[in-house]
């Protein structure tokens, strides 16, 4: 007993539909691959989901068979207009065409989408995916070698300035203790020239200290000339002489 017909109407149930979508999407892609092969066809087939996402099957090449219907459904006895409205129609259809494509190998770098592709094609995926990673660890290995060189470059700059500048610091300090060393000496010399004049100027007696006496007073007659000195200096300095008898 077969199945019982199908009615043909929208699926309300979206579970529902998106399965029943994606079984007979599968199906109808088989059965055009199967179609070209027995009975070699140049078969092209462009399926867009509900939700826009874009599946198709060529045999030989989407962008060689849609030029090749846009050639067989327009004759050439149309008019120069129409003529060119059938070229940028064609141009739009291979630019829209690749952007799709391009869209679709993106969505699959990314990981998406990735159910209707066979064994053979994850593996070119992969492949792919491998060789973008190795060159971008060369590129990431290069950057980092350059900048490595660059810092080793400024580091051997930094002690060649390092360098430059001790030696000036040395120089300047040395010219500093030299200038010291001749004020040292010319102060040292000053001194000694200061001194040698102060000794030949002559020695000067230094003032007579006073004296006090008790008892007698002895006077004579040489030294008669000191007494009223001495005893001025004896009221000055609050000295009592001796009682004179």
């Amino acid at each position: 007993m077969g199945r019982g017909r199908v009615e043909l109407k929208r699926i309300e149930n979206k579970i529902n539909r998106q399965v029943t979508f994606s079984k007979r999407r599968n199906g109808l892609l088989k059965k055009a691959y199967e179609l070209s092969v027995l009975c070699d066809a140049e078969v092209a087939l462009i399926i867009f989901s509900s939700r826009g996402k874009l599946y198709e099957f060529s045999s030989a090449g989407m962008t060689q068979t849609l030029e090749r219907y846009q050639r067989s459904s327009y004759t050439p006895h149309d008019n120069p207009i129409k003529q060119e409205t059938e070229c940028w129609y064609e141009e739009v259809s291979k630019l829209r065409a690749k952007h799709d494509s391009l869209l679709r190998t993106q969505r699959h770098l990314l990981g998406e989408d990735l159910g209707p592709l066979s064994v053979k094609e994850l593996q070119n995926l992969e492949k792919q995916l491998e060789g973008a990673l190795t060159l971008a660890r060369q590129r990431k290995t290069q950057i980092m070698i350059e900048q490595l060189e660059h810092l080793r470059k400024k580091e051997r700059q930094l002690g060649d300035l390092n360098l430059q500048l001790r030696d000036k610091l040395q120089k300047e300090g040395e010219n500093l203790k030299a200038i010291q060393d001749f004020w040292s000496s010319n102060t040292v010399q000053a001194g000694n020239n200061n001194f040698l004049h102060s000794s030949q100027a002559g020695h000067i007696d230094p003032p007579p200290e006073p004296i006090l006496q008790i008892g007698y007073q002895h006077y004579v007659a040489a030294e008669s000339a000191y007494v009223p000195k001495t005893m001025a200096m004896a009221a000055e300095t609050n000295f009592i002489q001796g009682w004179v008898l």
